[in-house]
């Protein structure tokens, strides 16, 4: 006899899909979520045909501006955001990381006029796979390891 536990869908919010297992933990810190009230549900190490492992976070009555969906895009390049109205998915968007990252993340450098000024950090990205960016200003290079999220 095959058992099997299903998570109750949710009647509006947002369900992020294809989330990398390593970085699960990470999306809720960007985002938050232990201070949000509202319910919300994830799962970690499920199957997936794609990456092998997934986690998948389900968040009722709460949708995603453009900046927080930069911030996932960052940590979870590719994961799926499923937007729900009445238990019926009416969006769906794979995130993508921008060519230009403004304001979300801190620069590396400790000297950077970022760090010492109130100006808004600016980062070009130069490759996607392996996340990195380059300083507006002080042109420094900030790799996946170094991100510090704002």
């Amino acid at each position: 006899m095959q058992k099997q536990l299903n998570v109750s869908a949710i009647k509006d919010g947002t369900v992020i899909d294809h989330i990398p297992t390593k970085v699960l933990f990470k999306v809720i810190q960007i985002l938050k979520l232990e201070d949000f009230p509202n319910t919300i549900t994830f799962g970690n190490n499920l199957d997936s045909k794609v990456l092998g492992k997934k986690a998948i976070i389900k968040i009722a009555n709460r949708y995603f501006e453009d900046e927080e969906v930069n911030k996932i895009a960052l940590v979870a390049p590719n994961a799926k955001l499923n937007t729900i109205r009445n238990y019926e998915v009416v969006e769906k968007r794979v995130v993508k990381i921008p060519e230009e990252i403004v304001g979300i993340v801190r620069c590396f450098n400790p000297k950077c006029i970022t760090n010492a000024e109130n100006i808004p950090t600016r980062f070009q990205i130069i490759n996607e796979k392996s996340i990195e960016m380059k300083c507006h200003y002080c042109e420094k290079i900030t790799n996946e390891n170094e991100i510090r999220i704002k």
